[in-house]
């Protein structure tokens, strides 16, 4: 039985989001534990974050969350979640908030990678590499 399931989502890649949370949904029926979507804000270089008033950080926050609670509405998970948005390096975020939750997994959606991934390693990669717990990496139909 799981007591805690991390679904990390960019909520600029919902179709993506909604694969990875249908997933933790089954799961959830299965093993049970509590859904946790996260989202985290990818931080400005610093000659632009200086130039953006702290409102307008304060409300994309405040926007994402909502997103992401209606999200949570639409898969029919409501008041079930815990809706979390974090600022910072995304793996590094991601990593900390499975800590903090006690996640006993992770899933995470990933594409296909390209040329860069190879170079740098994408988010999915490095949460695979680097996490405490099971991490399960759903990929976007070739459909």
């Amino acid at each position: 039985m799981l007591h805690s399931i991390l679904v990390p989502v960019d909520v600029a890649q919902m179709k993506a989001g909604h694969a990875a949370l249908d997933l933790a949904k089954s799961i959830k029926k299965t093993e049970g534990g509590k859904i946790h979507i996260l989202h985290v804000i990818e931080p400005l270089p610093g000659y632009v974050a200086t130039a953006i008033p702290a409102e307008v950080r304060e409300k994309v926050s405040r926007e994402t969350r909502e997103e992401l609670a209606a999200l949570a509405v639409e898969q029919g998970l409501g008041d079930e979640v815990d809706v979390i948005v974090r600022h910072g390096p995304a793996s590094r975020e991601i990593l900390e908030a499975a800590r903090e939750v006690h996640a006993e997994l992770i899933v995470i959606a990933s594409h296909d990678p390209g040329i860069a991934d190879y170079l740098l390693g994408s988010v999915a990669a490095r949460i695979v590499r680097h996490a405490h717990c099971s991490v399960l990496v759903v990929r976007k139909s070739k459909n």
